[in-house]
C-alpha cells in the first residue's frame, strides 16, 4: 500500500469517529474499525466522498433506516454500512 493511500485511510478512519453526532460517530466508526482495512482504495474513496458531503442526520436516518437511501447513493460499501450490526 503507498503512502498516500495509508494516509487517505488514517483520514477516513479518523473522519469515522468524528462525524460530529454522536450516534454516527459510534456506528460509522465501529464500520470503519471492522471493515476499513478490507475496502479497495475506490471503496475508501468513497466512503470519504460520502462522510464529507453528507449531513450528519441524513446519515444517521439512512444508516438506521428512517429514511431510504437515495438511490444516487446506492453503492456497495453503503449497502455494507446499512447492514452493518454494531457490536454490542
Amino acid at each position: 500500500m503507498s503512502d498516500a493511500n495509508e494516509v487517505r485511510r488514517k483520514r477516513v478512519l479518523f473522519r469515522a469517529h468524528h462525524t460530529g453526532m454522536r450516534e454516527n460517530d459510534l456506528l460509522i466508526g465501529a464500520f470503519a474499525d471492522r471493515h476499513l482495512a478490507d475496502l479497495d482504495d475506490a471503496g475508501v474513496a468513497w466512503l470519504e466522498w460520502l462522510l464529507g458531503n453528507h449531513d450528519d442526520i441524513d446519515l444517521y436516518n439512512w444508516i438506521t433506516g428512517r429514511e431510504p437511501v437515495p438511490e444516487k447513493l446506492q453503492h456497495p460499501v453503503m449497502t455494507a454500512l446499512v447492514n452493518f450490526k454494531f457490536p454490542v
